[in-house]
C-alpha cells in the first residue's frame, strides 16, 4: 500500500508539473533597456525583487555595448543595433550597480523593490 502511495503522489506531481510547467521566459515580466553610445537608458532601472523576469536590452548605438554587473554577476555584450536578454530567476531587494564596459563613463542602477 506504501509503494502504491508513493506512485501515485509521484504520479500526480508530475502531471501538475505538466499541466502547469515551469515558468517560461515568454511568461516572465520584460524590463527594457536602451544602451547608446555610452548612455543606458533608462538610468534607474526598476525590476521586481524575488521574482523571475527579463531584462532586454537593445543596443540602438554605432558602436558594440556591453551591459555589466559585478554585483549580480551578469555581463552581455551586443553588437551596434542588436537586441538581446538576460533571465533573471530572482533579485534580491536592494541597488545594484551597472554599467557599460566598453564605455567606463557610462553607469545606471538596477533596483529590485
Amino acid at each position: 500500500m506504501a509503494v502504491l502511495r508513493g506512485t501515485l503522489t509521484v504520479a500526480l506531481a508530475a502531471g501538475l508539473l505538466a499541466v502547469t510547467g515551469p515558468a517560461r521566459a515568454e511568461d516572465l515580466p520584460v524590463i527594457k533597456v536602451e544602451m547608446k553610445d555610452g548612455t543606458i537608458t533608462p538610468n534607474v532601472i526598476e525590476v521586481p525583487a524575488n521574482t523571475r523576469f527579463k531584462l532586454e536590452i537593445t543596443n540602438t548605438g554605432t558602436s558594440p555595448v556591453e551591459f555589466e554587473s559585478l554585483e549580480l554577476k551578469r555581463e552581455k555584450a551586443l553588437a551596434a543595433g542588436a537586441t538581446s536578454s538576460i533571465v533573471f530567476r530572482t533579485v534580491d531587494p536592494g541597488s545594484y550597480d551597472v554599467f557599460d564596459d566598453f564605455h567606463p563613463n557610462s553607469k545606471a542602477t538596477l533596483v529590485a523593490k
